[in-house]
């Protein structure tokens, strides 16, 4: 099912978003609402669960910052309101009681066949203009990971990971094997 969006004739804000219902997703991103259903697929939700897990076992090179996953609002000003898979956030004047106020230091998107264009695309160009350090795109089809780094306010060219390598992050000392996220054996011979 492709992504779509409310009512285009307007730009949405936070105050709009607050309002509507609960039983609905949605993020904005430019003033355009993007409904997120509908929910994520098993392989989606389990590669999520194992970010989580890998982070939770290294929580003491957080370095005191906090771990997120969807559905948390991140609410980067009063068009922008996004609900990131995984994320980290390191400065704790912008967790508030209700959401995230600010762009957190680190952010993983697992794709889904409706959110490729938004997660490649919108979402990366809104990342890079919020200053996300670390921006990481999980491919679960192709047991393929692209990661941005921000430098000099731009994020350049993604480096590439394929299910048998190490995801070494740039923004935390934190390594995660990316086989035990996407639940691959590897071959016996390596």
């Amino acid at each position: 099912m492709a992504i779509t969006a409310k009512k285009m004739d307007k730009k949405f804000t936070y105050e709009d978003y607050k309002n509507w219902p609960d039983d609905e997703r949605w993020e904005i991103i430019n003033g355009v609402a993007y409904n997120m259903s509908p929910a994520p697929k098993v392989k989606h939700k389990k590669i999520s669960i194992n970010f989580v897990e890998k982070f939770i076992l290294q929580k003491n090179k957080l370095k005191g910052c906090d771990l997120f996953s969807a559905p948390t609002d991140v609410v980067l000003d009063e068009t922008n309101v996004i609900q990131p898979d995984v994320f980290i956030v390191c400065d704790k004047n912008k967790i508030t009681e209700d959401n995230i106020k600010g762009a957190p230091d680190l952010i993983i998107e697992i794709v889904s066949p409706s959110s490729a264009y938004k997660d490649t695309k919108i979402k990366k160009d809104l990342y890079e203009k919020f200053g996300v350090k670390e921006y990481i795109i999980v491919f679960p089809d192709l047991f393929l990971v692209e990661r941005y780094v921000l430098k000099d306010e731009s994020y350049g060219v993604p480096e590439r990971f394929n299910w048998d390598e190490t995801l070494k992050l740039k923004t935390f000392d934190i390594e995660i094997n990316l086989w035990e996220v996407f639940e691959r054996e590897l071959p016996k011979d390596r």
